[in-house]
């Protein structure tokens, strides 16, 4: 499934000529991860309570256009691996207004326990949310 959303390029998030900061996108796919986990039943409060984090160990960013203040993007966000330990996002940024395809990315992220640091094998409970997220035939 994959997930869209919207975002408008304020002029904070712009440098000097008015393209967007390249930094901003990995803040967006964020924004869109967590709004992902929300969509799931899973709003990242409940999994904190049980002292469940998900630190990104990786970030691949791919630019193909710019974009700037004020034009309206959308964030796709698809989950496109999972694992009881293991989570890969997979991201697309385009601008509806004339389909151009802004950037495309991936997260990789790990289950992890807030008291001890380590890995932890995630609970059914949120597994099972997160994998009826997935395309049939994605991998797991």
């Amino acid at each position: 499934i994959m997930f869209s959303y919207p975002v408008r390029v304020r002029f904070y998030h712009t440098d000097g000529m008015q393209v967007t900061h390249h930094a901003n996108y990995i803040l967006w796919f964020e924004a869109a991860r967590v709004e992902f986990f929300r969509q799931a039943g899973i709003p990242l409060g409940d999994m904190m309570r049980d002292e469940i984090v998900f630190p990104i160990l990786h970030v691949e960013v791919d630019y193909h256009h710019s974009s700037y203040y004020d034009d309206e993007l959308e964030v796709h966000a698809k989950l496109i691996k999972l694992t009881r330990a293991q989570i890969i996002f997979a991201y697309e940024i385009v601008r509806p207004k004339d389909g151009t395809l802004i950037v495309t990315g991936k997260t990789k992220g790990t289950f992890t326990s807030v008291q001890t640091g380590k890995i932890l094998r995630l609970p059914m409970k949120y597994y099972d949310r997160l994998r009826a997220m997935m395309e049939p035939g994605d991998s797991e």
